[in-house]
């Protein structure tokens, strides 16, 4: 069974900063995880889920939402089959519950930033940016 478990949520003042984890198991029972989409996704009370940022695990590819380009960065950790998101310049809008999500990468490694796409998702971290 796959697991992804978030960290690194917390309080920041706007400007401020924050790294979150997503660390992941359970992958190579059923698949490796070089071969996986990650992604972060966020979810505002009253809002909508969000797509924030994705990233193909076999080449690194990533993309971004047009709200946190140049703000947010993803990588990889392969030492614990994770996923980071590294998040700068944080600004009131960006409060959330973040999520990490997971799928095997589709033919064309394109690791949309749409929800339906992932199969798994961790329990979220709590992200609140005051002004």
């Amino acid at each position: 069974e796959v697991q992804l478990v978030e960290s690194g949520g917390g309080s920041v003042q706007a400007g401020g900063s924050l790294r979150l984890s997503c660390a992941g198991s359970g992958y190579t029972y059923i698949f490796a995880y070089r071969t996986l989409c990650l992604a972060w996704f966020r979810q505002a009370p009253g809002k909508e889920r969000e797509g924030v940022s994705s990233i193909y695990i076999g080449d690194s590819n990533t993309h971004y939402a047009d709200s946190v380009k140049g703000r947010f960065s993803i990588s990889r950790d392969n030492a614990d089959n994770a996923v980071s998101l590294q998040m700068n310049s944080l600004e009131s809008e960006d409060t959330a519950m973040y999520y990490c999500a997971a799928s095997i990468a589709g033919s064309d490694h394109s690791c949309p930033l749409l929800g339906d796409y992932y199969d798994y998702w961790g329990q979220g971290t709590q992200v609140t940016v005051s002004s």
